[in-house]
């Protein structure tokens, strides 16, 4: 698997109910056109209860899978699952495959209430033997050249069991493992806790760093402090799309103006109906006005519009407007 980490890898995370397949197309998009695409995506996680998935819900998550597993820019996707029982947790991840998927990832790491509650998720990281069970039991179901990936917390209620964790990661054949530097109590309150990620990098597979990424300076004092050189972004690659690339160099900057037609191209993207889109959109307004003071203007004038054609009207204006001040200056 030496090849998928042939330079320091750069991903875009996994985030339910936010890096969807919308989102993923689009922020994938951007960062083509700034010229360091994203080496990879996780999708969100497709939960898995009782029985093999239809193929229809897997389309339905990773419509990707239609498209050879990338988006329209050209991003490889990879198909995450998440449950407790080893042996439908296998057959799942088959079922991925015989669909095209091109790698799997498993989800330990979900802090969200609802899925602990239903054993899924960060709940697991507090045993680790099923954990390593889970693993294992996907690894050896899925064809030897298809990566099988795990992505934790640094532990459940606090850090007392990472050494288990880390040994359970050892002998499961992960091919290799991503790290949110938080435990599951911490949820995604600041600080992240870079340091320990270290540890984990005496295991002989890459180790991916994630969490309270925002900057430039941040994404390098996480490298520092994790001793790894791979990164997996999340929320602040949703407030500032054009993360990514300044984080190679500092110099890059897309501009609000340069973000409206991708702004318009989101609410013109495949969606149940409009009131899903345009909820949808107000929600990336609000995390994008932690990014731009032109979003907190913008969420200003679109807060209260459910009429998605007037949202684009106003991006289109609000376009006009500013190629006018520009010609002018």
């Amino acid at each position: 698997m030496d090849n998928w980490f042939a330079h320091p890898v750069r991903l875009l995370a996994p985030m339910e109910g936010l890096t969807d397949p919308l989102m993923r197309q689009v922020l994938t998009q951007i960062a083509c056109d700034l010229g360091r695409p994203y080496d990879w995506s996780v999708s969100e996680f497709i939960r898995v209860n009782a029985h093999v998935l239809p193929d229809h819900v897997f389309y339905r998550f990773v419509p990707e899978l239609k498209t050879g597993n990338k988006t329209a820019a050209g991003t490889a996707i990879h198909v995450q699952l998440l449950g407790s029982d080893p042996q439908l947790m296998a057959e799942n991840a088959l079922a991925v495959c015989e669909l095209g998927g091109a790698a799997v990832d498993l989800n330990f790491g979900c802090p969200a209430k609802t899925v602990n509650n239903h054993r899924g998720g960060s709940v697991l990281l507090d045993e680790p033997v099923l954990m390593r069970d889970i693993i294992s039991a996907v690894r050896n179901a899925v064809p030897a050249h298809i990566p099988v990936s795990a992505k934790i917390r640094l532990g459940y209620s606090d850090t007392s069991n990472m050494d288990d964790i880390r040994q359970a990661i050892a002998d499961s054949g992960a091919n290799w493992l991503t790290i949110h530097a938080r435990t599951k109590t911490q949820g995604y309150k600041p600080p992240a806790y870079w340091d320990k990620i270290a540890s984990f990098t005496r295991l002989p597979i890459p180790i991916i760093a994630n969490g309270e990424i925002w900057s430039t300076e941040q994404a390098h004092d996480c490298m520092e402090q994790a001793q790894t050189p791979h990164l997996m972004l999340g929320r602040g690659a949703v407030t500032r799309p054009d993360l990514i690339a300044k984080v190679e160099n500092p110099t890059v900057e897309m501009t609000w103006q340069q973000l409206i037609p991708y702004q318009i191209a989101f609410l013109q993207g495949d969606a149940k109906n409009d009131k899903v889109l345009v909820g949808r959109y107000k929600q990336w307004i609000g995390m994008l006005s932690k990014g731009y003071e032109e979003a907190r203007v913008m969420w200003d004038s679109v807060k209260k519009e459910k009429d998605k054609a007037v949202i684009i009207q106003i991006l289109r204006q609000y376009e006009a407007v500013n190629k006018s001040s520009i010609s002018q200056s």
